[in-house]
C-alpha cells in the first residue's frame, strides 16, 4: 500500500529551508513583539538594562508560545504555520495600569497577576469561544482577512516614514526611499528569480535594505555592542504576581478581544494553506494562545496571541509547513536567551521593514479578497454584510479618535477594526443570510403540508 501523501501544513522542509525561511518569519515579526514591551516599559520607567531584560523576555515567551501552536501537545495547538507573540492589545490597558499603581515597582507584579488570570480563563473558555466557527461561512472570513490585511497596512506605512514619529526627519525622502527600494527589490526577486531564492525574497530584501541604509546613516549597530552575549529570563525578576479585581477585569476583556482576532486569524491561515479550521483545531488553537498567555509572566512576559503579519508571508511565499514556523520559535527562543542574537533583528531599520510590510499585509488583504469572490457578492444581502463591516472595521483607521467619548473599557474593543468589523460581520451574516430565511422556510413547510383542496393565495 503507498503511503498516505503528507499535507503542506505537515510537511519538514530540508535544513537550510528551514532554518532561512523561519528566521524570515522572525523577521516579520520582530518589531510586533519588542514594541509592547518598550511601550510599557518607558510608561513604568525601567532602566535600559530592564527595558532589554524585558524585551528578551517577551522574545523567549513568544518562542514558547509559538511551539504550543505548531507543535501541540494534547488538546493544544491548531498545529498550523502560526507565530505566537505579545498582543498589541494589550498595551493601552496595561499601560494604564501602570498608571494607576501608586507604587510603580508594583505595576509589572500587578500586569502579570492579571495576564496569568485572563490565560487560565481563556483556557477553560476555549471550547466554547470555538463553537462559533459555525458563524464564519466566506462572507464574514473574506471581510475579516480583509480587514486583518488593511488594518496592519498602516503599522508598515509608519515603519517606512522612521524611528521616531517625534523626529525631524519622521517621513523624509531618505527613510520613504529606504522602504521603497526594499519593495522594489522584494518585488524584483518575486518576479525574476524562482525555487529558493524566490520563497526568501523578503528575507533577501530585509538584508539588502538594510546594507542600503549603513550609507544614509539609517542603521544602527549600537544594540549590537551592548548585548550581552548570553542572558535568561530568570522567573517573577520584577517580583511575585499581585491579583488585583480591576487589572484582572481589564485584561479578560483584552483576552475576548485577541481570542476573537486568533479565531479569525486562524479562519483566515486554514483558507491560505487549503486546511480549513474547524471548530477543534479553533479550539486547540485558542488553548495554545491563552495557556501560552498563563505561561508567559511567569518568565516576564505579556498576554500573546497569534501574529496575523506572518499570514502574509505564508500567502506569499505559499511555504505552509507549521515546523518552518516552529523552527522560528526556536529563534526567539534563543534570542531570548541570547540578546546579543536579538539585537542582530534589531539591526534593520524601520523603513526596510515598512517597505517588505507593505507585500505582506497586502498578501493577507488580497487572500481576504480572493475569499470573498467565492462567497455570493451577487446577492445584496452579502454586499451590504461586506460594505458596512468593512465600513465598521476601518473607523479605526481612518479616525482614530472616533470613539474617544467612550469608557476606557469599552475602547479596547472598539479601537480594534479586526475585532468590531468581525462581530458586525457575523451579526449582519445572521440577520440578512439566516434568521428571516429560517423563518420563510418554517412557513414554506407549513403551507407545503396544507391539503390541496385549500390552497393559499401567494401575492
Amino acid at each position: 500500500m503507498s503511503a498516505h501523501p503528507v499535507h503542506p501544513v505537515d510537511e519538514k522542509l530540508p535544513a537550510l529551508k528551514m532554518a532561512t525561511t523561519g528566521l524570515q518569519h522572525v523577521a516579520a515579526m520582530y518589531a510586533g513583539v519588542v514594541a509592547p514591551p518598550l511601550i510599557v516599559g518607558a510608561a513604568i520607567g525601567l532602566t535600559g538594562t530592564e527595558l532589554t531584560f524585558l524585551t528578551g523576555a517577551c522574545l523567549f515567551t513568544a518562542g514558547l508560545a509559538t511551539f504550543l501552536q505548531t507543535l501541540g501537545i494534547w488538546k493544544i495547538g491548531a498545529r498550523l504555520p502560526f507565530v505566537n507573540g505579545v498582543t498589541f492589545a494589550g498595551v493601552a490597558p496595561m499601560t494604564a495600569i501602570a498608571a494607576s499603581t501608586h507604587d510603580r515597582s508594583d505595576a509589572l507584579p500587578v500586569i502579570f497577576g492579571a495576564v496569568i488570570v485572563a490565560g487560565l480563563l481563556g483556557f477553560l473558555a476555549a471550547p466554547f469561544f470555538s463553537r462559533a466557527v459555525r458563524f464564519f461561512p466566506p462572507v464574514v472570513t473574506g471581510t475579516v482577512i480583509t480587514l486583518i490585511g488593511v488594518s496592519l497596512l498602516p503599522v508598515a506605512f509608519g515603519w517606512a516614514q522612521g524611528p521616531d514619529p517625534t523626529a525631524g526627519d519622521y517621513g523624509s525622502a531618505k527613510y520613504l526611499g529606504l522602504a521603497a527600494a526594499t519593495l522594489l527589490i522584494v518585488l524584483l526577486l518575486r518576479r525574476f528569480t524562482g525555487g529558493f531564492v524566490k520563497q526568501i525574497a523578503v528575507l533577501v530584501g530585509l538584508v539588502a535594505g538594510t546594507v542600503i541604509a549603513v550609507p544614509f546613516g539609517a542603521t544602527d549597530f549600537g544594540p549590537v555592542a551592548d548585548a550581552d552575549v548570553i542572558g535568561f529570563p530568570a522567573p517573577f525578576h520584577f517580583g511575585a504576581p499581585q491579583f488585583q479585581v480591576a487589572a484582572i477585569l481589564s485584561m479578560c476583556v483584552v483576552m475576548v478581544v485577541s481570542m476573537t482576532e486568533s479565531t479569525a486569524d486562524m479562519l483566515a491561515l486554514g483558507e491560505i494553506v487549503e486546511r480549513p479550521a474547524d471548530e477543534r483545531t479553533i479550539a486547540a488553537g485558542l488553548r495554545a494562545d491563552t495557556l501560552g498567555s498563563a505561561i508567559s509572566p511567569l518568565f516576564n512576559g505579556f498576554m500573546c496571541s497569534a501574529f496575523a503579519q506572518n499570514i502574509g508571508l505564508v500567502a506569499m511565499t505559499r511555504i505552509r509547513s507549521r515546523f518552518v514556523v516552529a523552527v522560528g520559535g526556536g529563534f526567539l527562543v534563543l534570542m531570548g536567551l541570547c540578546p546579543m542574537a536579538a539585537s542582530l533583528i534589531a539591526v534593520v531599520p524601520r523603513p526596510v521593514l515598512g517597505g517588505a510590510g507593505v507585500v505582506l499585509f497586502g498578501s493577507v488583504a488580497a487572500s481576504g479578497i480572493q475569499t470573498l469572490v467565492r462567497a455570493g457578492l451577487d446577492q445584496d444581502e452579502n454586499i451590504l454584510v461586506v460594505a458596512v463591516s468593512l465600513a465598521v472595521g476601518i473607523v479605526p483607521i481612518t479616525a482614530p479618535d472616533f470613539y474617544h467619548a467612550f469608557p476606557e473599557t469599552a475602547r479596547i474593543v472598539l479601537d480594534s477594526g479586526i475585532s468590531t468589523g468581525c462581530v458586525t460581520a457575523v451579526l449582519l451574516n445572521l440577520v440578512f443570510n439566516h434568521l428571516g430565511r429560517r423563518r420563510a422556510a418554517a412557513r414554506g413547510t407549513t403551507e407545503a403540508a396544507l391539503p390541496l383542496a385549500a390552497p393559499r393565495s401567494i401575492t
